[in-house]
């Protein structure tokens, strides 16, 4: 069974967990540990009828294919030693194009003994996966592979292995080449590709050793062991009366060579260990030999409901049970949610939600470690996310592993995850394989409540595929409150939910969500153009042969495009009307070593750099995303520092929710800003002074509301060093990262946001130096000298397996040194195998509180719908423009007397706003009357925007309302601004779109101010 919080105290005395192996090998450790009672270790009396065991220690890795590697004999005393997960290319993280990461064939070994007591049981392996593809060859045997490189697996081990004093030996060949095929089919994976997915090679995520009764219960291995383990989920959910009814399905197994009597006994305990309900099923008798799946389920009350924010969890313990003997135990750590997708709208616990987060690479690595990180550093960077505002990530083409899934239950960050695709629908052996990882993951991951989406591809898909998807789901995860859909999938029939890459689109149905906005990138070492060192803002290579400006933003011109392009899906938010946009996801979160368009060899566009230290876009994200739907806490930030030189005069910016920002210099006005975007505010010509700048915050009525201030900050003085802090303690288990700041502050201690200065680190103890990043040669990537940029850096230091006191020291020419140190703790290892889990001690983070009961937004506008409607041309497409589907429309023939369109209304209203998206939405413009009644309520050119142009005028009674073009369409070829990597999809095709007197309405709303 899995080792449940209650089970972590009283086996390890409030042990802060991490797991657990040496990554240097030391044989007088190892002499230690096996003088200790093997059997007693593992001996527990409350382990029940299974156990799960980590097996990520004490590995030997040799990048290379010895011909005789997978037998037991070779002599690999040789090998490096270490802790897994680990990709044996980790050194290129960051440092190398992701076309560039090692590739090839690596082996990895291990040596490891099972006691005596374990003989007669299962004995199982698990893997969260490797990359790309993994023989396993036990004592000389090849007993399984895997080869998609995303999903986790498992073989059974049980007639394979050795008990006792006997030695085993698992040898593992991986290798992780780019055009690797399936041997079966000689098929690429489609997902294995060089621009988004980071090949990082190896056994790269954790591995466990699951020892279980020959009565069991099943894991949720399907692929490789053909069976679906347990499966939680709740029915008759009603928030407000905290109450709902649990379910739990579990899927037994008898490989004993008797029958048996059993039922299942399910148990709902909350974080603390209090049971709130237990149940059990009708017992039955399991034949040897046969699988079956029993079921029960039970009332429980005083439910805490995960949400947003609020990753409230509960243990789920499933036993297969005779008469009062546990023969099987398991335990499901889970949460329990309430979702509904309609009216174009995404509601969890009864309140609408509107999407605001990241479209984050799955591979959500670091530099020099990739993404094999420990648990609690998961829990650090998705965390963050929530920290600064966001709801819900969107793993990019492939499924996440595990730890980050669990890692999103516990900060209480929605998911979107994805199944295994590059781009687009593909017709051969390929789309199987797509299919089998959406079964795969479907059945591993069903149990956790933050997946709230599953996609099944980066890009369109017929809907005869997307219904095989959609069967998948419904097979097994039938009750779990979660949509199917993809990108794209505007007009389908069967996807239930979807959205574009960059633009913003409505609907009144199936919500849809962008799946990527504000693709732009910008380096954190860039603050403006009045900063050292002194980068214009823009500058950079050429990019398919063009100058690429939004691809090398500085800090300031990158956070005020966020702005910009919230605001276009802002302004279409549940509330606004019938047909609503359901937000959108900014990609990338963590800068990423995968695409990339700007300088670097690695991509920027991340709010936060790739240490996860912030840049100004993430507060500009943060300042506008507090709230489900509408703003719910006022908020203002100041974009950049005021550390500037005399005679600087520039424009100064702040993001804010409150209506008026006004700024003070020293105590002295400088009036309000210039109001953009909703949450824009501009002081222009504002000269530098030392001292303190603040921005405060008004509603309406002239009362604060919010405020921030920067303050000038002396000359560099000194090293200041801090720990990130960590739920966990740091373990010396050889995997373990201690994540250490370093800033260059004044003499009064605070950060000189304006210091570039060179650091030079010294660690002493039992620890391993990987470093950090910065821009520079190699990006610094392994140096223990390199910069801080903006004043601050970090740097990471591994733990080895030797338990003692670390010290790191940092000296720079000309400032104060610095010195800390920690202790890393003692783990217990033996013969290979660790009782703590990766994730043992981290718990559900409650910061944001349970979902508010209160509506999440108000309706500011009444849509009124359109009956019919009469054109100058192309009158049989004239219903294509208000049918609610973004990619059909009407347009006219291209000449200026043709370009026009009456609209007769359901009743007469009193309107106040057209939205329409136009044909080439993005590149061009149309000079039109708006016509109510014959009432001319506007004359003037319409706006290039990412879809929705919103016209408003003096509220004007009608019941007709025509729109005709008054000049000749204008088309912009110059975009600026990233829009799209390929060709604009800004439209419909259509004849004489290319003619200056065409006029082309995709979709076209009618609204009334809300009384």
């Amino acid at each position: 069974m899995d080792i449940s919080r209650r089970d972590v105290i009283k086996l390890f005395g409030g042990l802060a967990p991490v797991v657990l192996a040496p990554r240097a090998f030391s044989k007088s450790l190892f002499r230690a540990q096996k003088e200790q009672s093997f059997e007693g270790f593992l001996a527990d009396k409350n382990i029940e009828g299974s156990v799960k065991l980590n097996f990520n220690a004490d590995w030997r890795v040799f990048v290379g294919d010895p011909e005789t590697a997978g037998a037991p004999m070779f002599d690999d005393s040789g090998w490096d030693h270490h802790t897994l997960p680990y990709a044996w290319n980790e050194n290129d993280a960051f440092k190398n194009d992701i076309a560039k990461l090692s590739t090839g064939v690596a082996w990895y070994r291990k040596h490891f003994k099972l006691p005596e007591s374990f003989r007669g049981k299962k004995i199982f392996l698990e893997s969260e996966g490797l990359r790309q593809a993994g023989f396993f060859y036990l004592n000389g045997k090849l007993i399984g592979r895997s080869e998609n490189g995303i999903m986790a697996f498992g073989f059974d081990l049980s007639n394979d292995v050795y008990f006792g004093d006997k030695e085993n030996v698992l040898a593992v060949r991986t290798d992780n080449s780019w055009d690797y095929k399936e041997q079966a089919t000689g098929s690429r994976y489609q997902w294995n590709d060089r621009n988004f997915y980071a090949n990082y090679g190896g056994l790269n995520k954790n591995v466990y050793i699951h020892v279980k009764p020959e009565i069991y219960q099943t894991l949720p291995l399907y692929s490789a062991l053909g069976t679906t383990g347990v499966y939680v989920y709740a029915t008759d959910i009603d928030i407000q009366g905290a109450t709902a009814v649990i379910h739990a399905e579990s899927e037994i197994k008898n490989d004993s060579p008797v029958s048996k009597k059993v039922y299942l006994q399910a148990t709902v305990a909350d974080p603390d260990g209090k049971v709130i309900a237990r149940f059990e099923s009708a017992e039955i008798i399991l034949e040897n030999g046969a699988t079956m799946t029993l079921k029960t389920s039970g009332l429980a009350q005083q439910l805490h409901f995960w949400s947003w924010g609020y990753g409230y969890l509960y243990d789920v313990i499933t036993e297969i049970k005779s008469g009062t003997e546990v023969i099987d135990k398991t335990v499901t750590r889970t949460g329990f949610r309430k979702t509904a997708f309609r009216n174009g709208m995404i509601y969890l616990n009864d309140r609408v939600i509107n999407i605001h987060g990241y479209a984050q690479r799955t591979t959500n690595e670091w530099p020099s470690i990739g993404l094999s990180v420990p648990a609690w550093l998961s829990d650090y960077s998705n965390g963050l996310m929530v920290e600064g505002n966001a709801n819900l990530v969107r793993w990019m083409h492939v499924t996440p592993w595990k730890q980050d899934v669990e890692s999103c239950d516990r900060v209480g960050l929605m998911q979107a995850m994805p199944a295994g695709d590059s781009e687009g629908d593909v017709h051969d052996r390929r789309w199987g394989q797509r299919k089998e990882v959406m079964r795969d993951a479907i059945i591993y991951n069903r149990n956790n409540p933050s997946i709230i989406f599953y996609e099944c591809g980066n890009h369109g898909i017929a809907d005869s595929r997307m219904q095989e998807m959609k069967d998948i789901r419904d097979q097994y995860d039938p009750y779990g409150g979660r949509a199917i859909g993809s990108r794209e999938m505007l007009g389908s029939r069967v996807a239930e939910y979807g959205g574009e890459m960059l633009y913003v689109d409505k609907s009144a149905t199936k919500p849809l969500w962008e799946m990527e906005f504000s693709r732009d990138e910008g380096l954190r070492k860039y603050w403006d153009n009045y900063t050292p060192p002194f980068h214009k803002d823009g500058d950079g290579p050429l990019y398919r042969g063009e100058k690429a400006p939004a691809y090398n933003h500085n800090m300031q011109s990158h956070a005020m495009e966020n702005v910009v392009r919230w605001y276009e899906y802002w302004k279409c938010r549940p509330g606004t009307g019938r047909r609503v946009s359901s937000g959108g996801v900014n990609i990338v979160f963590a800068d990423s070593n995968t695409h990339h368009r700007g300088q670097e060899n690695y991509r920027t566009s991340g709010e936060v750099d790739a240490m996860r230290i912030k840049k100004q876009n993430y507060y500009a994200n943060q300042v506008m995303w507090d709230g489900w739907v509408d703003i719910e806490k006022h908020d203002l930030h100041i974009i950049g520092h005021w550390n500037y030189k005399e005679g600087i005069t520039k424009d100064m910016y702040a993001v804010s929710t409150s209506p008026k920002v006004e700024l003070f210099l020293n105590g002295k006005s400088l009036g309000f800003g210039h109001r953009s975007n909703e949450f824009l505010f501009q002081f222009k010509n504002v000269k530098w002074q030392p001292g303190s700048l603040e921005a405060k915050g008004y509603d309406e009525a002239g009362k604060q509301i919010c405020s921030d201030h920067l303050n000038t900050v002396g000359e560099p003085a000194a090293i200041k060093l801090s720990l990130i802090e960590r739920p966990t303690k740091f373990i010396a288990d050889g995997h373990d990262l201690q994540l250490v700041e370093v800033e260059v502050v004044d003499k009064n201690g605070h950060r000189c946001p304006t210091a570039l200065n060179m650091i030079e680190f010294n660690v002493a103890g039992p620890c391993e130096w990987k470093g950090g990043i910065a821009v520079g040669p190699g990006n610094y990537i392994g140096a223990k000298t390199l910069p801080v940029e903006g004043g601050v850096n970090r740097v990471f230091i591994r733990s080895t397996s030797t338990a003692g006191k670390i010290t790191v020291q940092a000296n720079s020419k000309g400032l104060q040194p610095d010195s800390l140190s920690f202790e890393s703790d003692k783990i217990e290892v033996i013969n290979g195998l660790s009782k703590l889990l990766p994730s043992a001690g981290l718990t559900g983070r409650l910061n944001r509180g349970a979902t508010p009961k209160s509506a999440s937004y108000k309706v500011s506008r009444i849509a009124v719908d359109v009956l019919s409607a009469t054109a100058g041309a192309n009158q049989d497409k004239v219903s294509a423009c208000y049918d609610d589907h973004d990619k059909t429309g009407w347009s006219n023939d291209g000449h200026l007397n043709t370009a026009w369109i009456a609209f007769n209304l359901e009743r007469e209203a009193m309107l106040s706003s057209i939205d329409m998206k136009l044909n080439g939405f993005r590149t061009k413009v149309y000079p039109i009357s708006v016509k109510i009644d014959d009432i001319e309520v506007f004359r003037g050119k319409t706006q290039r925007d990412l879809g929705y142009n919103t016209i408003e005028f003096k509220p004007t009674k009608g019941k007709t309302v025509k729109i005709s073009l008054v000049g000749s369409t204008q088309t912009e070829d110059h975009i600026e601004g990233e829009v799209n990597g390929k060709k604009l999809g800004d439209g419909i095709e259509s004849a004489g779109a290319d003619k200056k007197g065409s006029l082309g309405i995709m979709e076209i709303e009618f609204y009334e101010k809300a009384r």
